[in-house]
């Protein structure tokens, strides 16, 4: 028989939300531990909140109707927060775009929203391991980390689920182990250094403009990491990873049948303000809408 949840929510929003779609932005990967979709597909997921680690499920009956159950310590704080982390403060109906393929994209997903989760250094880490390399040798690495150094998830969640390590963890990783799981010594500095700042970086959540500042203050974080916690933590659909490999090609083959240029990008991305990143998301949601994959870097040691 399932464990009882320790906190559950029946929420009916007014308006529509897609639970897997707009958390999907959290995954790193497929073999993600924090995440899974089950196959009755509900949504799993894990995260250590400021009360405590917690196991949350998410299952949707329609776009206005979700019931979330949460197992651990953190799990009030959890029911407290999940609308919020799924995009209750968003405003894509504020979005109304000219291109034709956005405007399609849009009628297509109705419940796409900007992920808010305030947890921030749970979405730099990923963000920071991402920096400058191959993306399946990075998404690798965080799972190897996190399977290494993450605890045992409360509830009953699926196999091999594990919840994220606090930020003492990763402090404590040995540089052996950051060679081993593919991680040079400049990322991983990166991490220790923001982990010794975890607290201060959380805190400021409630304040966007604060929360960058504070990101930008830290060695190794440049605007396109600032970027990835934005639109994962803060809720930001503002928050375009400039300098991202494939920006300008997938946003060019979509928008305007020819590669962008990167010194293109910025500009052409400014009338979408202050709905750039979603205008990304939608390009990057939508099947066969641009090439996914250049010629890679060679591969590290494949993940099993």
């Amino acid at each position: 028989m399932l464990q009882p949840p320790d906190e559950s929510l029946h929420w009916q929003p007014g308006f529509p939300v897609e639970a897997r779609r707009t958390l999907a932005a959290l995954r790193r990967g497929r073999h993600d531990p924090t995440h899974r979709v089950t196959p009755d597909r509900a949504l799993w997921r894990t995260a250590l909140t400021s009360t405590g680690p917690v196991s949350y499920r998410i299952r949707q009956q329609r776009l206005d109707d979700l019931t979330i159950d949460a197992w651990g310590p953190g799990a009030r704080e959890l029911v407290e927060t999940i609308p919020t982390e799924l995009g209750a403060g968003d405003h894509p109906e504020l979005f109304r775009p000219d291109h034709p393929f956005l405007q399609r994209a849009l009628r297509r997903m109705p419940g796409l929203r900007v992920p808010c989760t305030g947890r921030l250094f749970e979405a730099l880490v990923p963000a920071i391991i991402e920096q400058r390399v191959v993306g399946l040798d990075a998404r690798a690495a965080f799972t190897r980390l996190v399977r290494a150094h993450g605890t045992d998830p409360p509830g009953p969640v699926p196999q091999g689920m594990r919840v994220p390590p606090t930020p003492q963890a990763w402090a404590a990783v040995p540089s052996w182990e950051w060679r081993q799981a593919g991680v040079d010594l400049q990322r991983s500095r990166t991490v220790i250094q923001a982990a010794r700042h975890a607290a201060r970086i959380d805190q400021a959540a409630g304040v966007p403009g604060r929360a960058y500042e504070l990101l930008a203050k830290l060695p190794g974080i440049g605007p396109w990491t600032a970027a990835q916690v934005g639109h994962r933590a803060l809720g930001d659909a503002d928050a375009l990873p400039l300098g991202d490999y494939h920006l300008g090609r997938m946003t060019g083959a979509a928008l305007l049948g020819r590669p962008l240029d990167d010194s293109e990008v910025e500009a052409f991305y400014e009338p979408f303000r202050p709905h750039r990143y979603r205008a990304l998301r939608l390009i990057e949601l939508t099947p066969r809408s641009a090439p996914r994959h250049a010629p890679r870097a060679p591969r590290a040691r494949p993940l099993y």
